[in-house]
């Protein structure tokens, strides 16, 4: 679920480190994941809820296909619940205005506030003020520092990261015949949401397929190297069959030095949907599959822990929603599973 989430104020988040000897996801404070499914109002639930006036705020990190798939997915579960929307707020990636946006939304007083905190430490001072007025906070990934679950938050939703990372090492794997030689490209900062990714590839690669070798590691932190670092790589190991990487803005880097290199055999493997891998892929070209998470199903779960939390009810401090593998064959029914749209008129057209 990165996209342009991880900004420098992600970058330098101060989460604590996490332990990967865990064959599951867990949370920046070692959090033990709920399923998302397991988070659902019930009719009584609905029934409380409705006609009561309650209204929400949905204050985002940005705009993207992502963030409104998140949204269209909370929207939905609000409006069986009679709760109004009163604020949709996009911080442009400017941890000042998400502060701003913050104050300006209190104004509305929501009962519930969906955010993805841009900024640990900056925004465990913005949200204060809306913990203070009693509103119910649920965090999308970070969370602000210092803040208790149960006290100052409802929940955090993200995705099933460590299966993110195992559907692409299977993935991976399928596709040149379960053994050979392959690259690994990482997130190189300490962002527990991409580390949990790549952690749970190696991890999968080195106890489930013996017969696949990582000959190669690099870590990248500036997308825009990626084209650079790959190129590197391929000249050190030309019979490469594979390469995993980190997620899909770095991904396109890496195809561009594939293409230079006229290396059509080595295949890729990355994380979250966009247009550029997406078309390669479907063209048969070095992308064989692309990890999503289900953008749509984290928003319901972010309104329903919410609403719940208003409720008074017990919610889990950490929720996982589930990850989808997309490849040629599904890639119009998992565009549209993960993200609530169409996948982009290029990529259907070229998949026909």
């Amino acid at each position: 679920m990165l996209r342009k989430l991880l900004t420098t104020a992600l970058l330098a988040s101060a989460l604590a480190a996490t332990t990967f000897a865990h064959a599951e996801t867990i949370g920046p404070q070692g959090e033990k994941a709920t399923p998302s499914a397991d988070v659902t109002l019930s009719d009584a639930d609905l029934a409380a809820l409705n006609g009561k006036g309650y209204k929400a705020a949905l204050l985002w990190h940005t705009s993207s296909d992502f963030t409104n798939a998140v949204t269209a997915g909370a929207k939905d579960e609000f409006a069986r619940a009679g709760v109004d929307v009163v604020v949709e707020t996009d911080a442009g990636f400017d941890a000042a205005k998400q502060r701003s946006d913050i104050e300006t939304s209190l104004a509305a007083k929501p009962n519930v506030i969906l955010a993805l905190p841009l900024d640990p430490t900056t925004s465990a001072e913005a949200f204060r003020q809306a913990v203070a007025d009693g509103s119910k906070l649920v965090f999308l990934s970070n969370l602000p520092t210092g803040y208790k679950h149960g006290t100052d938050y409802a929940a955090i939703v993200t995705d099933d990261l460590y299966q993110m990372g195992k559907q692409a090492a299977d993935a991976l794997a399928t596709a040149i015949g379960k053994k050979g030689k392959v690259g690994y490209i990482f997130h190189d900062a300490t962002y527990y949401v991409t580390n949990q990714r790549d952690q749970a590839f190696k991890s999968t690669i080195e106890k489930d397929y013996p017969d696949i070798k990582i000959v190669a590691e690099q870590g990248i932190s500036d997308p825009a190297r990626a084209e650079e670092i790959a190129s590197a790589m391929l000249l050190q190991n030309p019979d490469l069959d594979g390469i995993y990487v980190t997620w899909a803005e770095p991904a396109d880097g890496v195809l561009a030095a594939l293409r230079a290199a006229g290396n059509k055999h080595a295949k890729i493997v990355t994380l979250d949907l966009s247009e550029p891998v997406g078309l390669d892929m479907v063209k048969d070209g070095n992308v064989t599959a692309i990890v999503a998470d289900k953008a749509y199903e984290l928003g319901r779960a972010m309104a329903a822990a919410g609403l719940k939390s208003l409720l008074g009810q017990d919610t889990p401090a950490f929720v996982v929603a589930p990850a989808l593998t997309v490849t040629k064959a599904n890639v119009s029914d998992g565009w549209k599973e993960s993200l609530n749209r169409d996948a982009p008129q290029s990529v259907l057209d070229a998949a026909k």
